[in-house]
Parts: C-alpha cells; structure tokens; sequence
C-alpha cells in the first residue's frame, strides 16, 4: 500500500493539503497537513483518528503515527506552493551549483515553465524546480 498516495487521496476529501509525508525510524508515519486559515489542535485530533481508522482498513502497518500542522517555516514541495507563497521569504538549497552557490534566501517572485524566481540580494536568480533539494518559507516577524 502506498501510503503518500492514500493520504493525497484522503485529505482533500477531509479539507485538508498533504504538505509532506515522512516514514519515521522504527515505523512510524509524520503527516504534515495545511488548510485556509491554519491547522488546530482539534484538527489534529481529527485526522489522526480518522487516519487510524483508514489504516486498520487498508490493513497500514505502521507503530506510531503523528499528524501536525507544517509549521511557520513550511516546506514548499510543489509548484502550487511556490504560486501560493509568491512574495514570501524562502531558503532554498539547489542538488547543483547556480553560480557556484547550493543555499540561497530570498523572497519568491514567481514561478513559470517549473523555474522558480527568488529575489535575492537584489538580483534575481532562476531555480528550476527539478534542481531543488529543499526548500522552506522563512518566517517573517
């Protein structure tokens, strides 16, 4: 059973966005969910329980299961993200070199033909999405 496909075909039904999925050591399953407006405690509860029902029927083996909203500093995995979070501060780490650089801190301005455009120093650097290694909104007070 793959897991990261039953909860991208589970959640949307429930109202929520599969932001990211992680296999734990030991068994376990870390579920991070987002919807409009923001994740509650009593949203948590809610998917969890619902998700350990869904795991007994689809016989999931799994030992622990932790469900969780992404975060201030939420990890930006698709190309939606990148559209939703436009004008946004992010880091990003590229898997090769542009300009001879991996890290970069910017503020996305946007994305087009699976190339992200960061603001970065005031220049702008183009990131094609398939050279992304990671990448996470950082939060601004």
């Amino acid at each position: 059973m793959d897991v990261r496909l039953l909860l991208e075909n589970t959640l949307p039904g429930l109202g929520y966005e599969l932001v990211d999925f992680e296999m734990t050591p030991g068994g376990g399953f870390r579920v991070f969910m987002d919807k409009p407006g923001g994740i509650t405690v009593e949203d948590c509860v809610s998917v969890s329980n619902h998700l350990t029902r869904l795991f007994m029927v689809e016989n999931v083996d799994y030992e622990r299961l932790e469900v969780s909203s992404p975060g201030l500093d939420r990890p930006l995995k698709k190309e939606a993200d990148y559209v939703r979070f436009t004008g946004s501060l992010a880091k990003i780490r590229t898997r090769l070199p542009i300009d001879n650089q991996k890290r970069f801190q910017g503020r996305i301005t946007g994305i087009a033909d699976g190339v992200v455009s960061l603001e970065v120093d005031g220049r702008t650097v183009a990131i094609p999405l398939s050279n992304i290694d990671k990448a996470r909104l950082e939060p601004e007070f």
